[in-house]
């Protein structure tokens, strides 16, 4: 695998920036970019579906002025987007949408002209098992996982747009009071959660609902795609994405050779056979399958064994252009067709996406977006921040590997019987490094040829050594039960699961410990949607 493109983007490599040319972090770049972008305007039947959607949202006089000022020359648009996760699903979702909502502010003041949030419901996508479960941290600092199933007699493979809750969604929300215990804003987050995910209601209306409750005042709107006349806008592009789709997948395959020659992974895999188009089975919502060139006469279904004929395939096109839904490649090029887009927030895979759209984005003749990296933190409450003090290390250090945290807790652990890991380590190297370099002199001086192997494993040696005091730190850490406690009550906060803590909990565990209004300023109060730099929030 190449090294990641963002992680290479954001640190100045000149192959990542040739490949994504639009560097957020230019002022004049984002100036350009969004006046441009409001010379564009939007549709009269895209402006007549985003006004119905707002209006199934709860009131915001907020979101009406956006809705109005899109409705007016001189907009443009900030978007994000995600998946409609339970319960609001992990909290980069809420973070994306401040990115948007800050980002969006940020525009308009730098270029002078209107520019509002968007928030794409990704609604198209059918990967139910992705969104159906919630992690959530209990009042006790123990985690906690809560799922509903899939409603029955729907395809595996149906868009999550049809897909709506079942009576099973009571259970989950009576985990999730469980869960949170008596944490002191519970009532607030449960009472909000209670609102909007009820038995029968579409899952992406339950995620819009709640997170529309949640900037109610910073004017973001929500869009879902996967409505009839949105798709008869898309039409035209997935017939350019059907009829070009061998233009496109070497255009795609190219790309991929140039990330490759860089050193640079590639997000998504490419496979120049098949279309960037879904196509639905029976019917809208029916399973979803991507449409793949074998032969002639038609075009199968990868992952099925169904076929379409081309009659059938252009029929639907003209016709019925719900049978059709985009992939993560397409979804990008549908959005910037239909929106004044000026930027776009995702997160470090996104920006992996736009660094193999490039070429994309001639063949469809649009103008690419600003990508923006979404904000990123770690939450900490006042427990957190005490155990940390007494452990005598960083939230940051919690995502080191455990050994290389014991070590740094286990040097102020030491006793008559257990030394230090400095000073165990710093005694064997008094003890080896003479014999070491006695070794090696003997050795270049018997035969000059064997002065590098002696230096390979003395280094060899070290490195084992070093790695032994390791485990060495991590059985002292653990022997005191006290200090293995905290330090397994910080990893489960901050590094759960060995992952980034915004990629395992979501809203309610944050919400609940400080109240979401507090949350929401804590964020605000810390984000600079242009800076692409992780900070840390007090809960």
């Amino acid at each position: 695998m190449g090294r990641s493109f963002a992680a290479s983007f954001l640190a100045g490599d000149p192959a990542a920036r040739r490949l994504l040319p639009l560097d957020f972090r230019d002022g004049a770049t984002r100036v350009a970019q969004a006046r441009r972008a409001a010379e564009r305007r939007v549709s009269l039947p895209l402006l007549e579906v985003l006004a119905a959607q707002q209006a199934a949202l709860p009131p915001s006089a907020a979101r009406q002025a956006s809705l109005q000022a899109l409705s007016q020359p001189g907009t443009a648009v900030v978007v994000t987007g995600q998946q409609v996760g339970l319960f609001l699903g992990h909290l980069y979702s809420f973070y994306k949408a401040a990115t948007a909502v800050a980002a969006a502010r940020t525009l308009e003041r730098e270029a002078g002209v209107r520019c509002v949030p968007l928030f794409w419901l990704q609604t198209e996508d059918h990967d139910f098992e992705e969104i159906a479960a919630a992690h959530v941290l209990g009042s006790d600092g123990t985690a906690h996982t809560v799922q509903v199933a899939p409603d029955p007699g729907t395809a595996a493979r149906t868009s999550i747009a049809h897909r709506r809750l079942g009576s099973d969604v009571d259970d989950a929300l009576a985990e999730v009071a469980r869960a949170l215990g008596a944490a002191p804003a519970a009532p607030e987050v449960l009472a909000l959660l209670r609102a909007h995910y009820r038995p029968g209601v579409p899952l992406a209306r339950a995620f819009a609902g709640a997170m529309a409750a949640l900037f109610a005042d910073d004017g973001l709107l929500f869009f879902d795609p996967r409505v009839p006349e949105v798709a008869r806008l898309a039409a035209p592009l997935y017939r350019r994405a059907v009829e070009r789709h061998e233009e496109i997948g070497r255009a795609l395959v190219e790309r991929g050779a140039a990330l490759a020659a860089a050193g640079l992974d590639q997000q998504i895999p490419v496979r120049p056979t098949c279309t960037l188009v879904f196509f639905h089975e029976g019917s809208p919502e029916g399973p979803r399958f991507r449409l793949e060139r074998r032969g002639t006469g038609g075009w199968a279904l990868a992952g099925s064994a169904g076929r379409v004929a081309e009659a059938e395939l252009d029929r639907c096109l003209t016709d019925e252009p719900l049978r059709l839904s985009t992939s993560a490649l397409l979804r990008p090029l549908v959005q910037d067709a239909l929106l004044p887009t000026a930027a776009y927030v995702g997160g470090p895979a996104e920006l992996g996406y736009f660094a193999q759209l490039g070429p994309l984005y001639e063949i469809f003749d649009l103008p690419p977006p600003l990508a923006v990296l979404r904000a990123r933190f770690r939450c900490l409450d006042d427990k957190a921040q005490h155990l940390l003090a007494r452990l005598k290390i960083t939230a940051a250090d919690l995502e080191r590997p455990a050994e290389q945290v014991a070590r740094r807790v286990a040097e102020s652990l030491g006793t008559a019987e257990l030394p230090t890991p400095s000073a165990l380590a710093a005694g064997l190297e008094e003890a080896l490094g003479p014999a070491l370099a006695r070794l090696r002199l003997a050795l270049r001086t018997a035969d000059a040829t064997l002065d590098r192997p002696a230096e390979r494993t003395a280094a060899a040696m070290r490195s084992s050594l070093e790695r032994l005091v390791d485990k060495y730190a991590l059985a002292v850490a653990r022997r005191d039960e006290v200090t293995s406690r905290r330090l397994a009550r910080l990893r489960t906060l901050l590094f759960p699961e060995d992952t980034p803590q915004e990629r395992v909990f979501g809203w309610p565990s944050m919400a609940a410990r400080c109240g979401g209004a507090a949350f929401h300023r804590a964020v605000f109060a810390a984000l600079d949607p242009f800076a692409a730099a992780l900070g840390e929030l007090c809960v």
